[in-house]
């Protein structure tokens, strides 16, 4: 597998703009979202925030042989009480799936950003919770908290 995982310079904004109209699409069948009078989706609100100087935002693509297959948003959150990474969104092209391209860019996530990590899923979406629950088991070993909050499964580990 010839994957890359690229961190997208704002001359990727569009490509990830773009991709982002099929991970809604997906999502869409787990929140209320609709395409609008155009045909597309509405645009991700923060996408610009990845690109703005000194944010705590890490936008990333994902590619295969040249091509691009999916992206990763990441965040880092400083709160009173913890410092932490978390996935903001990730997406995989449905052709490109369980092929481990999914897998390996998120290792390759959590090895890029050490530190504390939280990673949500709706309660709802029981696909990306075996996923996350799949390569997350796998990262830490088993050594991972968990927890059930406002309707998401969290997972909370150190990389």
């Amino acid at each position: 597998m010839s994957f890359q995982l690229i961190q997208a310079s704002p001359e990727y904004k569009e490509v990830v703009r773009n991709l982002m109209q099929y991970y809604i699409y997906d999502f869409s069948e787990f929140v209320n979202s609709d395409v609008q009078e155009n045909g597309l989706f509405e645009d991700y609100p923060y996408l610009e925030d990845y690109w703005k100087e000194g944010s705590n935002r890490f936008p990333y693509v994902i590619m295969q042989n040249q091509k691009y297959v999916g992206f990763v948003l990441v965040r880092y959150i400083e709160t009173e009480e913890r410092k932490y990474y978390s996935i903001a969104e990730f997406f995989v092209l449905k052709k490109y799936r369980r092929e481990g391209i999914g897998q390996a860019a998120a290792e390759e996530i959590f090895n890029l950003h050490k530190g504390n990590w939280e990673v949500k899923q709706l309660e709802s979406n029981k696909p990306a919770q075996l996923f996350w629950n799949k390569i997350i088991v796998r990262y830490t070993k088993g050594r991972f908290k968990e927890r059930f909050e406002n309707g998401r499964r969290i997972q909370e580990f150190e990389s």
